[in-house]
């Protein structure tokens, strides 16, 4: 395999603990994590960033592991102070992870673009990898639900997704383009992985963006795709019924499906073995692991995987 970076389209937790076993493979200073923003939000007068934020933190190694999100031992004194004064407080910000978002708000009023700023914070939380936002343009992931147009974090974290969902949309999109580096670490690039994070929500907003889809399908021979399926079921999360919104299949032949034209290799689960030959015979080079990526050997195994299969030959 060529030097260059290994470049990841990234979610949230899904992507983060795909990440922490592909470190143990490639050296951190390698890696190039392109981040959803389509889910970040103005909440209480601050910027949030959930996925970049989440990708951060595990690859600094200071995340709440247990819990997927925020920091580990933190705090959320300020949070219930705020549950006191309104009832519009059901966005969780622990105490330390408010800092983040303080410095993220600052430097955005100033003038500093989303992907500048991004990169200040993985620097001084520890990452030693680059991380991007999918765009410096603001990008909104909506639904339409049964309980009305939602925010993404809303429908997630407020509703606890159990609305119906009828329609994903995203408001900004058309006039939103990769932010700056993108283009030249995609090109660069010895592999680029797709995470196994929700194809609809956390994937399908990075290649929504203009001009990222030709970017990864330039690189196509270089791309895996990672199944964030297990037996069609989420590890976590309404990936199932998100992908169904988007009218995705929603198992590893379905996620093979809407990815064929912009990887070439293709990791699903052991349990989904069966499915191997009909993903080949769209002309993946397949992968069979166990990808429940909570132990951080099975993390790196998935990790190892899928760079191994861009040094097989091409499918027929």
């Amino acid at each position: 395999m060529s030097a260059g970076p290994v470049v990841v389209l990234a979610g949230g937790v899904g992507a983060a603990r795909f990440l922490r076993g592909l470190v143990r493979v490639i050296p951190r200073e390698d890696l190039v994590v392109i981040g959803n923003t389509g889910d970040d939000l103005w909440w209480q007068g601050l910027y949030i960033a959930p996925d970049l934020d989440t990708v951060t933190y595990w690859l600094a190694g200071v995340a709440d592991e247990s819990r997927g999100w925020g920091l580990k031992g933190d705090s959320f004194t300020a949070q219930n102070a705020l549950a006191g004064l309104t009832s519009a407080a059901w966005f969780q910000l622990g105490d330390r992870d408010l800092a983040t978002h303080l410095y993220r708000t600052g430097r955005l009023n100033a003038g500093a673009p989303l992907h500048q700023v991004t990169a200040e914070l993985a620097e001084r939380l520890g990452a030693r990898s680059r991380v991007l936002p999918m765009s410096d343009d603001p990008v909104e992931t909506r639904l339409k639900t049964d309980a009305g147009d939602l925010h993404f974090q809303e429908y997630f974290v407020r509703e606890r997704f159990r609305p119906s969902v009828r329609e994903i949309y995203w408001t900004g999109i058309e006039a939103a383009r990769p932010a700056p580096g993108i283009a030249e670490a995609m090109s660069a690039a010895r592999a680029i992985l797709i995470a196994p994070s929700n194809p609809a929500i956390s994937i399908g907003p990075i290649l929504r963006v203009p001009g990222m889809r030709a970017l990864v399908s330039a690189a196509r021979a270089r791309t895996v795709a990672i199944s964030p399926l297990i037996q069609g079921r989420a590890v976590k999360g309404p990936t199932v019924e998100l992908m169904r919104a988007e009218g995705i299949r929603p198992d590893a032949l379905g996620v093979a499906q809407l990815y064929r034209e912009i990887a070439a290799g293709f990791v699903l689960d052991a349990a989904d073995a069966s499915l191997a030959s009909a993903i080949a015979a769209m002309g993946y080079r397949v992968a069979v692991r166990p990808t429940l990526l909570d132990d951080l050997a099975a993390a790196r195994e998935v990790a190892a995987a899928a760079l191994d299969l861009l040094r097989q030959p091409a499918a027929a």
